[in-house]
């Protein structure tokens, strides 16, 4: 007598994307002539007019939230819904001035934790 006969093998393909509601991101403004540095107010809007530069009136409506500012190294930690990330990231690498002088947003570090920001192993100093 014949074992019977196996089912046939089933190949199920599963993408999971990050079930965060946030993204967050630490960044730097670079402004390479000096002068006036903007404060949080400003720096917010910085954000919102680069989002409105290049995705518009859709892009400036994407809720950004500047959580800390450091106004002495012009660093911050963003917090975006998850769904707006590539749209934030974008605009800030393509902004190219500031009051009419040239700045440079460096994207440093990004996560759909929190926490994962508090620290940057690159920065460790042993003793």
């Amino acid at each position: 007598m014949e074992p019977p006969a196996l089912p046939a093998a089933t190949f199920e393909r599963r993408v999971v994307r990050s079930g965060a509601e946030h993204h967050y991101l630490r960044v730097r403004l670079e402004l390479p002539d000096g002068g006036a540095r903007p404060n949080v107010a400003q720096f917010k809007q910085l954000v919102v007019s680069a989002l409105r530069e290049l995705h518009g009136e859709v892009g400036a409506a994407l809720p950004v939230d500047v959580l800390t500012y450091e106004e002495k190294t012009l660093s911050a930690i963003l917090r975006v819904i998850s769904s707006g990330l590539v749209k934030l990231w974008s605009a800030l690498t393509l902004l190219g001035f500031y009051q009419n002088r040239r700045c440079a947003f460096r994207v440093l570090q990004t996560s759909p934790f929190l926490l994962a920001l508090s620290g940057n192993s690159r920065e460790l100093v042993l003793d």
